[in-house]
């Protein structure tokens, strides 16, 4: 199950326990035990999750009997892709070059509606991911860290980052304007941003509906007594979804919008329609306000902005500039009550998302691929495994032991018939 878990595709797996534990087990065997380990583990997790829906609500906001409170927690979201085979367009071509996948073998129906629509013509679905940490420090008692950091404002690696995150920035020529040496001489005196450090990590993900996704991880938070923290933190980029989420199962944890979010907003903002020299001045100037809390100044700058452009029209593409300018607009407004990164700072909360975004990677490392595809189930099952093994509150030790004593030592015999 640990091998098959995480090495990159069941073939390696068999490969690594022949070569690193001279054990002839099968690819097929390997899936098989994956998928039945997977879908018990699934199994626990929605009992888990009917046995807390059906407590009292003060019990469901109270840290279960015998867990101890932490005095910081962090809740994060977001999410992934994997590949979901579609079982209307038949069987593929062998390809002898190809790492097998789970379920490949097996064709499963997909959902009508949102991410399963079956009137979608490519394979790409989103599993959601949620990241659940502890902060070990004490709170700061101050803003640590006033200024921005000089990375944040690093022409050519801020151009990097947002055509990352949000594509082509709509600038019309020129390239990122190059570090003076005033810049250069001030590069070791720059101020320096520690984020609080998180441990600890448990993670929940499911290629369950996004409106089902908050039960599950609501479970898990409750479980570790996140609820009856003193400091909690719900930290998630712009979608919808995540803060759907918040609002529905984490009301009380403090919301931060995640920051590399509204740099790349801004940046585009500022970028759209002109050339990177003219729009720099204007991006480090309202990057600096988002760092110091000054949404309304940014609001302001960027509404003057639109009225030069003029409104988006009702048809207009996303990627003219206007477009781009307008989104900003409505994203800074929209976001504005989730945008304090001072004070989030002086409490000692993180203000970005990267904890599950990395944690995002490295389950991508295992169920992402060009030419790896799975069913509902063994898509289900490889998640729930992935999370569990990530998990550094080891939620399989305690598996195995409740495993263990189920175990009745029968043997069911399949009928000849059968």
């Amino acid at each position: 199950m640990y091998a098959g878990g995480t090495t990159p595709s069941f073939r390696q797996a068999h490969e690594a326990l022949a070569h690193l534990a001279n054990l002839p087990v099968s690819i097929k065997q390997v899936e098989r035990v994956v998928h039945a380990i997977g879908g018990e583990r699934c199994a626990e997790r929605e009992a888990a999750v009917r046995a807390y829906q059906e407590l009292p609500l003060a019990a469901r906001k109270a840290a279960p009997v015998g867990v101890p409170a932490p005095e910081a927690v962090v809740v994060q979201t977001d999410g992934g892709r994997l590949q979901i085979r579609d079982p209307r367009a038949g069987p593929r071509a062998p390809d002898a070059g190809r790492p097998e996948a789970a379920g490949s073998d097996d064709e499963t129906p997909e959902a009508p509606g949102g991410d399963n629509d079956p009137g979608r013509t490519n394979h790409w679905r989103e599993d959601k991911v949620g990241y659940l940490g502890v902060i070990p420090t004490p709170q700061p008692t101050a803003d640590p860290c006033p200024l921005i950091p000089g990375h944040f404002v690093d022409a050519v690696r801020v151009s990097k980052l947002a055509a990352e995150i949000k594509g082509p920035s709509g600038a019309t020529t020129g390239e990122p304007p190059p570090a003076s040496s005033a810049d250069v001489a001030a590069a070791p005196t720059d101020p320096r941003y520690e984020a609080p450090e998180l441990a600890r990590r448990s993670v929940v993900a499911t290629r369950s509906p996004a409106g089902a996704f908050g039960a599950p991880l609501s479970q898990a938070a409750w479980a570790r007594g996140f609820y009856a923290a003193t400091r909690r933190a719900f930290v998630a980029d712009g979608s919808s979804t995540n803060w759907g989420i918040w609002c529905r199962y984490f009301a009380s944890f403090l919301p931060i919008l995640d920051f590399i979010h509204a740099l790349t907003s801004v940046y585009q903002a500022a970028m759209a329609g002109r050339s990177v020299a003219d729009g720099w001045a204007d991006y480090e100037t309202w990057i600096g306000q988002v760092w110091a809390g000054q949404i309304d100044a940014v609001i302001t700058a960027v509404k003057v902005r639109q009225t030069t452009l003029g409104p988006k029209a009702p048809d207009e593409l996303d990627t003219r500039p206007r477009s781009k300018v307008a989104e900003t607009v409505g994203d800074l407004e929209n976001q504005k009550a989730r945008r304090n990164d001072p004070a989030y700072r002086a409490a000692g909360l993180p203000i970005t998302s990267c904890h599950v975004e990395s944690t995002i990677k490295q389950i991508n490392q295992r169920v992402k691929g060009t030419e790896t595809f799975w069913t509902e189930a063994g898509a289900e099952a490889i998640l729930q495994i992935r999370a569990d093994l990530l998990s550094e509150t080891e939620p399989l030790a305690a598996f195995w032991d409740r495993r263990q004593e189920n175990q009745t030592g029968e043997r069911i015999q399949k009928s000849l018939a059968a």
